[in-house]
């Protein structure tokens, strides 16, 4: 196996207290993420190779991040240098990107400013046996979507694997096209697909059952992702699993996932906690459990488990990627 390589826009996430207190402090917290990154993150610190591929501009606050990307024993030569800034959200402490409160500062940034035909595939594909990115990328602009179907298209030449996290965003999808246009563009490039059923409704229209929010079991829930999985499958051949995550905050939360593979659907443990740290980077860090499970060739259900229990895991963790080794994670899975 060679390198995972994670595409994707590096961003500052800014996270002011409710309360304002922040402004007579004079102190805002500042986390490094962005959800390709965070994957990055997890996987670097158990122990896979991983490359980091995202647009900086070419100054110090770039060079200070980049150092600090190196100490997390990531790759940093795939970074593309150009343009004036760098990606910026807002969100309070606690809560979650789905969440109102987050504010987009992205635009004309680096990251967005790539373009189709100006990226050499070949060379930084070079040594990597995985590709990763999220329906974040191509929400961004039309020149981010172009680049994705780029990349991705030059992956299945090469026979690399390629993953993609159906995280919707619904305040980025602002420049015209609907995105099921743009994410039924580049699902058949995709070995790995990972969501859930609400996700890829929205982005690849395969239906929800009407009854499901209503009826709200987890029998249901397990019967929507299993018609979800063969039903991405069938349409988009090249896909081999597809990972539904189910995560309810009603009293605390309530967590558990599938992963569809080989025509059989695994279910894992279910986790329930009434105290969160921060919920930033929670699905991200699952991406990445996914990802060091089929890296390492384990068996469905034991890439399942660990995935979910890192996920978990990462409620408890201040900032936006987990700081927890795979004996920490392992140790936490529910028997």
């Amino acid at each position: 196996m060679g390198n995972v390589l994670s595409f994707g826009e590096l961003l500052l996430r800014l996270s002011p207290d409710t309360e304002g207190q922040w402004l007579a402090n004079a102190s805002l917290p500042v986390h490094v993420g962005g959800a390709e990154l965070n994957v990055a993150r997890a996987l670097a610190l158990w122990n896979i190779p991983v490359k980091y591929c995202t647009g900086l501009p070419d100054n110090y606050l770039s060079q200070q991040l980049v150092k600090q990307l190196q100490e997390w024993k990531i790759d940093t030569s795939a970074i593309q240098y150009g343009g004036h800034r760098i990606g910026i959200y807002y969100l309070p402490q606690g809560l979650d990107v789905k969440n109102a409160g987050v504010i987009y500062d992205r635009a004309d940034s680096s990251f967005a400013r790539l373009q189709k035909g100006t990226i050499n595939w070949d060379a930084l594909l070079e040594g990597v046996s995985w590709f990763h990115l999220s329906a974040i990328c191509p929400a961004l602009n039309a020149d981010a979507a172009d680049v994705c179907a780029e990349v991705m298209q030059v992956c299945n030449k090469k026979g690399i694997t390629v993953s993609i996290d159906l995280n919707y965003r619904a305040k980025l999808w602002q420049y015209g096209v609907p995105v099921h246009q743009v994410m039924m563009r580049l699902a058949p490039y995709c070995d790995v697909i990972m969501g859930n059923v609400w996700a890829a409704e929205k982005m690849l229209q395969i239906p929800v059952h009407p009854d499901l929010v209503t009826t709200d079991t987890k029998e249901m829930y397990l019967e929507q992702a299993l018609v979800t999985s063969k039903a991405i499958i069938k349409q988009y051949p090249r896909c081999k699993a597809v990972a539904n995550t189910f995560r309810f905050d009603h009293k605390g939360i309530l967590y558990y996932t599938t992963l569809y593979t080989n025509e059989q659907l695994h279910v894992s443990q279910v986790y329930t906690t009434e105290t969160v740290i921060d919920k930033v980077g929670s699905g991200d860090c699952y991406m990445a459990g996914l990802i060091y499970g089929f890296y390492n060739k384990q068996a469905p259900q034991e890439i399942l488990e660990f995935a979910t229990a890192a996920a978990f895991q990462k409620l408890f963790i201040k900032g936006d990627a987990t700081n927890k080794t795979v004996e920490e994670i392992k140790a936490s899975i529910k028997k």
